[in-house]
């Protein structure tokens, strides 16, 4: 499999203190100063950056890091910087171990020893210091040195100080080349990208989220299938880690990513004839796409593929076959033998195309907490989510449709008692349980049948919307964002 080159140092950077007391110095001015220093004073915490040489601290080994009640509070003041446990976050050394959760015929498989190399880019936008140098040394730590032609950061003009000159500084003494990218001006995910890929020198350029933790061997069975046939594009196994606790959460080697009808984006069990085709060998590849590792490929092919990594994933590449003449093969991570880890699992469409199959594609966003519904991905008689909104459709895209139905698919909310839960069960376009009224200038969606309000979520699960009596509160306001205009 080759050398794989796990490297450590024993060192803070800008600061003596431990984690926990830079980020006690941040809540302290909290308590004395005004909201917007606070702001600053918290940002202060994050350039904390701690090397563990132990698997014995928090969240070693992909484990949950639970913050004590005495600080939840702080943790929610945090929390809302970057929509994720940022305190957490901070507590876990950059570093970390992760599990190996590969299949055991993965992990003897062996590799040609002429690979070509990679150059990995990954965008970031006000990212957090930890969870973007997390990304960065899971990357150097476990990636065979000289598969790694480089690191290539690019900032989508983030407005934080410490990802300026401290970034710059700091990733100087890493052992691997790591080159930062600056965008002049606010310019998005695809740009950015195609800004890196152009900047790039590895004959194979590899893009990931600023978020994320590569695990052992993550990537030389990308490389491989690469090299096999260079108009592959791959990606790897897609875990969870969870925005509450940083908990490592392994999923299926048994599902593989596609589109429904409405194009949107879904998790489907591996069909039997898949199977059969790879004689029940599941460390062979299935079709996917997310995260890409691309040979260098012309302009035209870049941009489309670009597009696939901004959320169109196998659809954009299917087009992407037909216009540009080019054989695309896609792989399912969880039957391949890289597996990666990615924070906030999420998938999306481009708004900006969605007119073309529906006029009434909305977001729905809370005024309290801004946050949106979402789907989350779920199946018939599980629950609806809440998730930081990202604003390009995909499990977050709903409908209010002319029976005054909240739709997602083929699946409406339905509220078959007082307090809910509320359920996502099939249309039945009777109305009764799955009937809502929209009020526009309360801002409140109103379910007839048991005359509540959909609320914000309780203290006992963030992530699910409540059923409340309607009142004046914010928490049961909500925005409903028609995703066609793009406003």
């Amino acid at each position: 499999m080759g050398e794989i080159s796990v490297w450590s140092a024993d060192f803070l950077f800008f600061s003596k203190l431990p984690p926990v007391d830079r980020c006690q110095v941040s809540y302290l001015m909290q308590n004395e100063t005004n909201t917007q220093i606070l702001k600053v004073g918290i940002l202060l915490s994050c350039v904390t950056a701690v090397i563990s040489r132990n698997q014995e601290g928090p969240g070693e080994m992909g484990k949950a890091v639970l913050i004590p009640k005495d600080d939840q509070e702080k943790m929610k003041e945090l929390f809302k910087i970057n929509q994720f446990n940022l305190m957490a976050s901070d507590l876990i050394a950059l570093n970390r171990s992760l599990p190996d959760v590969r299949l055991e015929g993965c992990k003897t498989k062996v590799y040609p020893d002429e690979l070509p190399n990679t150059s990995v880019v990954i965008v970031f936008h006000n990212e957090a210091w930890s969870t973007l140098l997390r990304t960065v040394y899971s990357v150097i730590n476990r990636s065979p040195h000289y598969l790694l032609s480089e690191v290539i950061l690019v900032d989508d003009a983030s407005e934080r100080d410490f990802l300026k000159a401290s970034l710059e500084n700091y990733v100087k003494n890493l052992e691997v080349p790591v080159k930062i990218i600056r965008m002049e001006q606010r310019s998005g995910l695809i740009r950015a990208r195609l800004r890196g890929a152009a900047a790039s020198k590895g004959k194979v350029i590899t893009f990931l989220d600023a978020h994320c933790e590569c695990t052992l061997g993550w990537l030389e069975p990308l490389l491989a299938r690469i090299k096999k046939d260079r108009k592959t594009v791959v990606c790897p196994i897609i875990d969870v880690i969870s925005d509450d606790t940083f908990e490592y959460m392994a999923g299926s080697d048994m599902t593989y990513g596609g589109f429904n009808w409405k194009l949107n984006f879904r998790w489907y069990p591996v069909p039997q004839r898949e199977m059969d085709r790879r004689k029940g060998d599941r460390t062979l590849p299935v079709r996917f796409g997310s995260v890409e590792a691309p040979w260098r490929l012309q302009p035209l092919i870049l941009f489309l593929v670009a597009l696939v990594m901004s959320g169109w994933m196998s659809l954009e590449l299917y087009f992407s076959k037909g216009i540009c003449s080019a054989y695309i093969y896609k792989f399912n991570p969880n039957v391949f033998c890289s597996v990666f880890w990615f924070l906030f699992f999420s998938f999306s469409l481009p708004f900006n195309y969605l007119h073309l199959f529906s006029p009434l594609f909305l977001q729905i966003r809370n005024v309290e907490t801004n946050q949106c519904l979402d789907n989350m991905g779920r199946k018939e008689n599980e629950k609806v989510g809440i998730f930081n909104c990202h604003g390009m459709g995909g499990n977050q895209v709903f409908s209010f449709t002319a029976d005054k139905e909240i739709r997602t698919d083929d699946l409406c909310l339905d509220v078959s008692r007082l307090n809910g839960p509320l359920i996502m069960l099939k249309c039945h376009h009777m109305r009764g349980n799955q009937l809502w009224e929209y009020d526009a200038e309360r801002l409140t969606l109103r379910h007839v049948n048991s005359n509540q309000c959909l609320d914000e979520p309780s203290e006992e699960d963030k992530m699910v919307p409540t059923m409340k009596d309607c009142s004046e509160s914010r928490s049961q306001q909500w925005l409903l964002r028609n995703m066609t205009l793009g406003d």
